[in-house]
């Protein structure tokens, strides 16, 4: 007898707008955290704890908040990334809520930024900019810009990335308007390999650094696995297709059994990372999903997945937590 779907653990109401980004914060001595972005602007630090909102921060002139990302060295600080063409640098400590240092990227598309903290108290930002092709690769605290990423053929906009520590040093891997992907050298400013892997805008990817594997998610209801080999070379894995199109973010859990999607129809779907196999459909928003996210507890069993939506609302979920 199969089993009937999960249900939500619970609900988080208040963002008063569409939920666009989400964060989990569980390290330390206090309560885990989940840092969501709204269509307004409004940053949620929900205690998850007692579900609540436990400071509401207005920020980015009241426009969108697509991306966030704390530092692991300190939960006090945190990055967001809006739709006023900035990132800021938060300061939380000593009950303060300040931009301590902004950032005008002049992107004003929808591409999420990628940190990547390269030592306790160093970071790089990729971020996109006001050339809608290029990717800028900056020092966090100086702003110093280490590199610039532009592809030498005609790819189109930038869509999404993420970056990472390699053997080699800072690699990053862009999704393009084209369906391209294309892996970067950042020490070199220089591109490792190109994969066409979607014949639509990429839309959304992560990667597993452990397996040296990847996916990606477009408007298309194909979802993409691709490899990296010993010369980095990206190479097509293995692929699903869902019931309906359209993906807006995708994350693989850190222990690298699952993924889950934020599905344009409303629903998170869940996939054995392994192999692809769909595990779940988790249904409860009314509306397009936005983000997901999975907690970085480091008990296996409190492990969480969250999604936001356009609905307003975030779901929170404990499924596939057994160690």
């Amino acid at each position: 007898m199969s089993r009937p779907p999960p249900e939500p653990l619970y609900i988080l109401r208040g963002s008063g707008a569409t939920v666009n980004s989400l964060h989990f914060c569980c390290g330390g001595d206090g309560p885990p955290f989940l840092y969501s972005g709204s269509g307004k602007g409004a940053i949620h630090m929900w205690n998850l704890t007692t579900r609540r909102a436990e400071r509401i921060l207005e920020s980015h002139a009241g426009n969108s908040v697509i991306w966030l990302h704390t530092f692991k060295d300190s939960i006090s600080r945190f990055v967001s990334q809006g739709r006023d063409l900035r990132v800021c640098v938060w300061d939380l400590s000593e009950d303060r809520s300040t931009v301590t240092n902004s950032l005008l990227t002049g992107s004003v598309g929808f591409c999420q930024c990628s940190l990547l903290e390269t030592r306790p108290g160093a970071a790089l930002l990729a971020h996109p900019t006001e050339n809608m092709e290029e990717v800028s690769v900056v020092e966090v605290k100086s702003w110093t810009p280490v590199c610039t990423l532009k592809p030498d053929s005609k790819l189109g906009m930038l869509m999404c990335m993420k970056m990472w520590q390699a053997d080699s040093g800072p690699v990053l891997c862009a999704g393009y308007e084209d369906g391209s992907l294309v892996l970067w050298d950042v020490s070199h400013r220089r591109p490792f390999s190109c994969l066409k892997a979607h014949p639509e805008p990429v839309m959304c990817l992560d990667i597993d650094v452990c397996k040296q594997k990847g996916i990606s998610g477009s408007s298309e209801k194909i979802l993409q696995s691709w490899t990296l080999d010993n010369q980095q070379n990206l190479q097509m894995h293995d692929s699903v297709q869902m019931t309906n199109p359209g993906v807006s973010q995708l994350r693989i859990r850190v222990d690298g059994k699952i993924l889950a999607t934020a599905g344009w129809d409303n629903n998170i779907r869940v996939f054995g990372w392994k192999k692809l196999k769909p595990l779940a459909v988790l249904q409860h928003h009314t509306d397009m999903v936005n983000s997901v996210a999975f907690s970085d507890h480091q008990d296996p069993p409190q492990r969480l997945l969250a999604a936001g939506s356009k609905d307003q609302r975030i779901s929170v979920w404990s499924i596939y937590s057994e160690s």
